[in-house]
């Protein structure tokens, strides 16, 4: 179970091909203009990012909850999925003007594209 647990949490780390050209943000007070009020969202996943540094939404029928920091010009979280820890991680955040790119590892790992709503 803890194996189909974790490829499903691969729908959290892994995006198609992008359309549009993604611009980098790389400070904190644009990334929350950008997100203030916004779901983000990619199919079964739902995320609210808060600008007190919570994470709170769902992510294939479980709860998803954490807290997020700005380091740097990284987008760092610590995240968990229902009851499992996902770790902490800082990742480059892109924006096209419809949507974010989140990409792990500082920039150098997986990517998920998330629509605003």
């Amino acid at each position: 179970m803890r194996l189909l647990s974790s490829l499903a949490l691969c729908g959290l780390c892994a995006a198609g091909p992008a359309l549009a050209e993604f611009e980098r943000v790389t400070d904190k007070s644009a990334f929350l203009q950008i997100v203030a009020g916004k779901t983000l969202s990619r199919p079964l996943i739902k995320l609210e990012v808060t600008s007190d540094g919570r994470i709170d939404g769902t992510g294939l029928r479980q709860r998803v909850t954490g807290g997020w920091g700005w380091d740097q010009g990284f987008f760092c979280r610590d995240l968990y999925w229902g009851d499992e820890a996902l770790g902490y991680n800082c990742q480059t955040v892109s924006y096209d003007g419809t949507k974010l790119r989140f990409q792990s590892d500082r920039g150098t790992g997986d990517y998920a594209d998330f629509r605003l709503r």
